[in-house]
């Protein structure tokens, strides 16, 4: 059906029985029905109902109508060889108050999509935090505040003891940079706040939530993976002045090494502590052993790089020490980013060389374009060679040595796309909102093919042995 095809030589490391394929995508994104069965409002079904904060006054009520049609979605996935999809649980489907209110029917909805995954085969990873924090919890200061750090813990132990060993992998966050600074420094995110103390204070109690979390993960689901989920790029100097650079560093860190560095070292970044250490709470550095626990992976996202220029300070919420400008230098996305498949070999060889880091899953790897269905198809090329260059970036990175073991599209299913609304999408199945009607596009059947090809060659394998 599609004009152009992803390929592998059967010789690459990706081809391997071990390396990990599959899907993503998130539940306030995909879901819908808003009260449902007890579910409770999150940061974003407040955001969303303010006005001039998402493009088309759009909003997550009913997206995907993945909770109603969650069934037919994941024979759709079984149809297109997909044998791991990466999900996230709504958390204000799992608490329902302050008081800790465990609501029985949202364990129960994911409960029978994960059982019926396990059916068809499909690996379920989840993810416990894609960004829909309850809003009961931002009342009384969301991620400004410890609390919701020790909540976010409660809430891990309810999800884990519930479904154990059935996960293939948890990871506590996804995309905490996000959450921080779109959510707590541009006020472009949930919950539209517009201060960096308030972002340095998310980033930190979410790497304490997650470093709460973990041994709780591991006691419950022993035999699980467990991990977080980081996203970042290349951040290069618009010039070569010194004050260019020392800007595009001063970006990197800030993206990266915020979250990374305490992960995996237990430290805060010196160059970040210079310059903003002001702005993290009082005795963060009690905090720091917490957050610095063993992990199985760790994830990352890589969409684009970032060019970076020097600009004087201006006030709190504001990037103050640089900004992130616009280049024509390669082609772009829908979303204006850039065409860059050589950043992920730069941010994960940059990051193999500064760390000793635990096995490496790319969780999201994706891009909006322009989609146009015509007779029942979408021939959507241009995602399939994005695609493709990317894997071909993974195959050298593995050869150079560096332990990457999974490769996840983003994502499964257009869908709300956060400030975005419905004007971007993602997906490898094109939805048509009004109808709900689901048509794979060419990525999705080439995406269907290599998948296919890697199994065959399994059994082909297994077949010698």
């Amino acid at each position: 059906m599609n004009k152009q095809n992803l390929s592998l030589d059967n010789s690459s490391p990706l081809m391997k029985d071990a390396f990990i394929f599959g899907t993503a995508t998130s539940a306030f994104q995909i879901e819908g029905d808003r009260y449902a069965e007890g579910k409770v409002d999150s940061i974003w079904d407040s955001f969303c109902q303010q006005p001039n904060t998402i493009i088309n006054g759009d909003t997550g009520n009913i997206t995907c109508e993945h909770y109603q049609r969650w069934r037919e979605d994941i024979d759709l996935m079984k149809s297109l060889n997909i044998q791991n999809y990466r999900l996230s649980i709504a958390w204000p489907r799992i608490i329902s108050s302050l008081d800790r209110t465990i609501n029985s029917a949202g364990l129960a909805f994911y409960q029978t999509l994960i059982d019926y995954l396990l059916e068809q085969g499909i690996q379920p990873f989840v993810t416990l935090y894609h960004w829909d924090l309850p809003q009961y919890l931002q009342n009384i200061g969301g991620w400004e505040v410890r609390q919701t750090a020790e909540e976010f813990a409660f809430y891990a132990g309810v999800v884990s003891q519930h479904f154990g060993d059935k996960v293939a992998a948890y990871a506590t966050f996804n995309e905490p940079w996000v959450t921080s600074f779109l959510g707590h420094i541009h006020g472009i995110h949930a919950p539209g706040i517009k201060s960096r103390k308030a972002a340095y204070h998310s980033a930190h109690y979410q790497l304490l939530a997650h470093g709460l979390a973990m041994p709780i993960l591991r006691q419950n689901a022993p035999n699980s993976q467990h991990g977080i989920v980081l996203n970042g790029g290349p951040c290069h100097a618009i010039s070569s002045a010194p004050e260019d650079k020392r800007a595009a560093s001063l970006a990197y860190q800030e993206q990266v090494e915020l979250y990374i560095a305490p992960l995996l070292t237990g430290q805060y970044p010196p160059a970040l502590l210079e310059h903003y250490q002001h702005s993290l709470p009082h005795n963060y550095q009690e905090d720091l052993q917490l957050i610095n626990q063993p992990i199985d992976y760790i994830g990352l996202n890589y969409y684009t790089r970032a060019v970076v220029q020097s600009v004087e300070p201006k006030r709190e919420n504001c990037y103050a020490l640089f900004d992130v400008v616009d280049t024509n230098e390669y082609p772009k996305t829908a979303m204006s980013w850039d065409i860059y498949p050589q950043g992920l070999s730069e941010l994960i060889s940059t990051l193999h060389k500064d760390y000793q880091l635990p096995p490496v899953m790319v969780m999201e790897n994706g891009a909006a374009f322009i989609d146009v269905l015509e007779n029942n198809r979408v021939m959507d090329d241009y995602r399939i060679d994005y695609i493709q260059r990317h894997l071909n970036e993974i195959e050298q990175l593995i050869l150079s040595g560096v332990n990457i073991c999974g490769y996840f599209v983003w994502s499964f299913l257009d869908n709300f796309e956060w400030a975005e609304g419905y004007a971007k999408t993602f997906g490898i199945v094109h939805v048509d909102f009004s109808s709900q009607q689901r048509t794979p596009k060419a990525s999705a059947y080439a995406y269907a093919g290599l998948l296919k090809e890697k199994s065959d060659l399994s059994l082909s394998r297994a077949k010698v042995s």
